[in-house]
């Protein structure tokens, strides 16, 4: 089963743009690309450094710690499916945007 989170109508990042959000304890990342979203946990699971900053390509987020890329719709990194970032389902309502999260996760 799964939960949405709203995300507050001041986070949900322009086109082209992308915002950083914390829900529970979780930190993610909302992306608004050709006018589609993509939420992914604002950790590389490489080493963990944060993906916010990362150099965007299209639908591909690059680390900026060691330059690993990852498709965001998938999550994962790009030429293999052995490495994989969390990303989340978004949902559009109207103006409303919702990222959907495994329930049994703490929620803000």
């Amino acid at each position: 089963m799964s939960a949405r989170f709203h995300v507050p109508q001041e986070k949900v990042p322009t086109l082209g743009n992308r915002s950083f959000l914390k829900v529970g304890e979780k930190f993610l990342v909302l992306f608004n690309i050709d006018a589609r979203f993509y939420a992914i946990d604002d950790s590389c699971p490489h080493q963990g450094a944060s993906l916010f900053s990362g150099k965007l390509n299209g639908q591909v987020i690059q680390c900026c710690a060691h330059g690993l890329r990852f498709d965001l719709e998938s999550g994962y990194m790009v030429n293999s499916n052995h490495l994989k970032v969390t990303s989340y389902p978004v949902e559009t309502i109207g103006d409303d945007v919702f990222i959907v999260l495994d329930l049994g996760e703490k929620h803000d």
